[in-house]
């Protein structure tokens, strides 16, 4: 009896929480490259829980296609990839942070049901110089790091971690059934790991 209540408490709370995704991946596009297809229920941070607005999408376009995108169009270093609602409204985007050369920072809008660009403006951010001290030395561009953890599910975000002991890659996946994942990609070895903070 007791196991029951507590297998009913973690379902509602994993209900109310939100957060659910489901992943489809298949191959054979003319490539031979990996496709995958998510459906994410996405919420916003800046909302209350308690508002129940939270967005369905359908990405057919991976994280790395997000950022293959985005530096077509604009050339520089991807520092983050996020599939998001853009601006706080009903569609949601790739939304892919770029460190251009002349340390002007672009954010690119990447439409995820085709991967053409609907947009980009410049940002202005105050750790440009944290953020290139940390990518000196590194081998392993945000591209490939959303690449590795696409082995572990449908990669929902890419984003540069240099406030840690070792500077990495984090990604997050989301597996069918709702099940959420945040990873470590190594600089140089381009190694995935378990965040172990979660």
């Amino acid at each position: 009896m007791k196991r029951n209540i507590v297998i009913a408490a973690v379902t509602a709370a994993a209900l109310i929480g939100g957060g659910t995704a489901t992943a489809l991946a298949t191959t054979g596009d003319d490539e031979g490259s990996a496709r995958q297809a998510a459906t994410t229920r996405l919420s916003n941070d800046d909302r209350d829980r308690d508002d129940d607005a939270e967005k369905t999408v359908s990405a057919d376009v991976t994280a790395s296609e997000a950022i293959a995108s985005a530096l077509k169009h604009t050339s520089g270093t991807v520092v983050s990839a996020e599939l998001d609602d853009e601006d706080d409204g009903d569609k949601v985007v790739w939304d892919v942070d770029v460190l251009s050369g002349d340390d002007t920072w672009h954010s690119v809008s990447v439409d995820p049901a085709n991967g053409k660009v609907l947009g980009s403006h410049t940002d202005d951010e105050d750790d440009t110089a944290q953020v290139r001290a940390a990518l000196k030395g590194s081998s392993v561009t945000a591209e490939e790091a959303a690449k590795a953890a696409a082995g572990k599910g449908v990669v929902t975000s890419v984003d540069l971690d240099d406030d840690g002991r070792t500077k990495s890659w984090e990604a997050e996946t989301h597996k069918s059934g709702g099940a959420e994942q945040d990873w470590k990609i190594d600089f140089t070895s381009g190694k995935i790991t378990a965040d172990d903070q979660d």
